[in-house]
């Protein structure tokens, strides 16, 4: 198993958690998705390291940035 975290800017509702987690779930290989609004941070658990960009990709599909 691995674990990243990333932080998204933009999220603001639910609604916005849910759209992130869905894109990001759709990645193969991903195993969980644990978003939180307060902060921005959402962390991806994984069967093996994920590329960054496809996870970037995920994030821009969804409508928000990945900021780091």
């Amino acid at each position: 198993m691995s674990t990243a975290t990333y932080t998204v800017s933009g999220m603001t509702c639910g609604h916005c958690v849910s759209s992130v987690t869905e894109e990001v779930e759709q990645i193969a290989g991903v195993t969980g998705v644990d978003v939180d609004l307060q902060t921005g941070k959402v962390t991806v658990t994984s069967e093996t390291p994920l590329d960054d960009a496809r996870v970037k990709d995920a994030v821009e599909e969804a409508g928000y940035q990945l900021t780091s």
